[in-house]
């Protein structure tokens, strides 16, 4: 369980840089990302393509962002991550948030493996 802590450790550390090629290092070409707010999926993208497209994209979200670690459970083929997050807004957002304000949100990341590669990440805030 210990490689894909390493594993998990790598891409949030890739996140927290905005260093993508960290971030899917050790992603399946058919990766499946899924977003889920409030108990309802407001994102879903299917292949590593897509996955890279969005996190470009998202790297003008925000001028900071940091991902923290507080919890790890280990299932057979998942490994479910309690996350706390700080991020900086790099720009205005049509709901109101403005360029500059800090987000602080708690939620889960759940991570699948098939060997030492991850298959489907669901983020849940």
């Amino acid at each position: 369980m210990t490689n894909r802590e390493a594993i998990i450790q790598n891409y949030i550390d890739g996140y927290n840089q905005f260093n993508i090629d960290q971030m899917v290092k050790d992603f399946d070409i058919n990766v499946v990302f899924e977003n889920v707010q409030n108990g309802e999926t407001n994102l879903v993208l299917n292949g590593l393509s897509e996955f890279r497209q969005q996190a470009e994209t998202a790297k003008a979200y925000f001028s900071e962002r940091t991902q923290t670690i507080t919890a790890i459970t280990h299932l057979e083929h998942t490994t479910e991550v309690d996350i706390q997050y700080v991020a900086t807004l790099g720009m205005d957002f049509p709901n109101g948030l403005q360029k500059g304000q800090i987000l602080q949100l708690s939620g889960k990341s759940i991570f699948e493996f098939q060997g030492n590669t991850i298959t489907r990440l669901t983020d849940i805030s």
